[in-house]
């Protein structure tokens, strides 16, 4: 029997993708789709599927919230998380909110019906592809270890500098600045330029009187 998916995202575009993405995939199938969390929940008590697709982000609330009551709800019930801000705050809430896999929206379609599969086979697993990593940066009492010339970097976007700028201010290509700003990133566990810093505030890696903040 195929494995039955509701999709709760507010794009369309993104709603089609991973319908084709699951349609192509004989274990599969879609059973409904939700632009808002008041669909979601018509449809999910409407058809009990065995997954739900939930975006973080949606008109009408968010999805982390959503979460919780969907687990207290409906508790063997598979839930992928997906989002835009994939951050280390995300993924925790995610796992706290008893989510069954978290994945960031610039993931392959793949990884979503990976996680999806994952969802059905065992619901009060938590799984995230950046899980490990996660951990060892929020057990890590002395943070990450960031280079002088990202130290440079951090300090520059915390004064709302862009790639272009820090570049010239460094004499780096903007290639190699975002090559640095994406470890950066990737060290912080920070989807965006606001997650980065207000995770270095947190750290310790940046002062408040830093760029104004």
């Amino acid at each position: 029997m195929a494995i039955s998916v509701l999709l709760v995202d507010d794009h369309e575009l993104i709603r089609q993708g991973l319908r084709r993405a699951f349609e192509r995939d004989g274990d599969f199938e879609v059973a409904g789709e939700a632009s808002s969390l008041a669909d979601a929940r018509r449809l999910l008590s409407l058809l009990t599927p065995d997954v739900v697709i939930l975006d973080v982000r949606l008109p009408d609330g968010n999805g982390l919230e959503a979460c919780r009551k969907v687990r207290a709800d409906f508790p063997e019930i598979g839930i992928v998380i997906l989002t835009m801000y994939a951050g280390d705050d995300q993924l925790f809430e995610a796992l706290e909110a008893g989510a069954s896999a978290f994945v960031p929206k610039n993931a392959p379609s793949e990884d979503v019906v990976a996680a999806a599969r994952h969802a059905k086979s065992s619901p009060h697993s938590f799984t995230a592809n950046d899980l490990n990593e996660a951990m060892k940066r929020k057990l890590s009492p002395s943070g990450p270890q960031l280079s002088p010339r990202e130290r440079e970097v951090l300090a520059l976007l915390a004064d709302g500098l862009g790639v272009a700028q820090i570049s010239r201010q460094l004499y780096i290509s903007e290639s190699t600045t975002k090559t640095h700003i994406s470890k950066l990133y990737e060290k912080l566990g920070a989807g965006n330029r606001a997650q980065a810093l207000m995770t270095a505030l947190k750290l310790g890696l940046l002062k408040r009187d830093e760029g104004g903040i």
